[in-house]
């Protein structure tokens, strides 16, 4: 089975299992995170108390661990349903928002990641640099990095933590350590809306949630993604701007089919 039929298999598996996706995500975006699970066929739970999160993970498919608003009691919140999720080997996503643009956010992100496993890593260049130590260039959590992504650096942090890492920009980058890919949809206008990031990272959790593969379950969220995006901008008239884009993307999430993933998708493999 090539890829694309891998991806559309995922699609076709989440819509029928309906996976639970556990949230601590950011106050920002967290309508727009369940709402995108709730388009492509998951089931969302925002619960992020210290009193019952770990309750709350027991009966999911996923943990998605969202650091854009941190604070203590959020950062205390992760690490016990982090543990649990481990415990339960139920994956996790971590997406560390502005990691490097405080102290206090970059040693949250060295904290977890002492501490609770990720299967899936999901960050913007300038994120992923700085997990592996490198120098990189922020605005409060957006990166100003301007260079192409590139594979080494996804390939190397991906070995030296043994999970999944997925950076997103102009063009993705995915690899588990051991195969690695480039994934070619998307579109400018995703940069135009807040938490397109965090949308990224959520269908990533919901994909993880039905995929024993969870290098299969990132690029089949994150090519989702980005192919959704383009058809978002496609459906948009002349006098339509980025409201009307955010609903659509929705709409495009929504109406995906097995057949439009298998001839819109865009997948590069390439020799790690």
């Amino acid at each position: 089975m090539e890829i694309y039929e891998k991806i559309a298999a995922i699609l076709s598996s989440v819509r029928k299992e309906r996976p639970l996706i556990h949230h601590l995500t950011n106050y920002v975006t967290a309508n727009d995170c369940a709402n995108i699970v709730l388009a492509l066929g998951g089931s969302p739970v925002m619960a992020d108390d210290v009193g019952e999160v770990e309750e709350m993970v027991t009966h999911a498919a996923s943990l998605v661990l969202n650091i854009g608003t941190l604070n203590k009691g959020k950062m205390e919140a992760m690490l016990l349903a982090g543990k649990e999720a481990n415990k339960r080997r139920i994956p996790v996503i971590l997406d560390p928002v502005g990691v490097g643009a405080t102290a206090y956010r970059t040693e949250a992100v060295e904290k977890l990641l002492q501490e609770v496993k990720p299967a899936v890593i999901r960050g913007n260049r300038a994120e992923i640099k700085r997990l592996l130590g490198l120098n990189s260039r922020l605005r409060g959590v957006d990166s100003l990095e301007e260079a192409e992504n590139s594979p080494e650096l996804v390939l190397n942090l991906a070995q030296r933590l043994g999970c999944v890492v997925a950076m997103t920009g102009e063009r993705d980058v995915i690899s588990d350590g051991k195969r690695l890919c480039f994934i070619e949809n998307g579109h400018p206008m995703l940069t135009r809306i807040t938490g397109s990031g965090c949308m990224s990272t959520s269908l990533i959790g919901t994909c993880c949630g039905v995929a024993n593969d969870y290098y299969l379950g990132a690029v089949a969220g994150v090519a989702i993604m980005g192919l959704a995006g383009e058809m978002a901008y496609m459906s948009l008239s002349g006098t339509e701007g980025v409201g009307t884009f955010r609903v659509r993307l929705l709409d495009s999430i929504y109406n995906l089919t097995e057949k439009r993933i298998i001839e819109g998708v865009r997948i590069s493999p390439l020799a790690p």
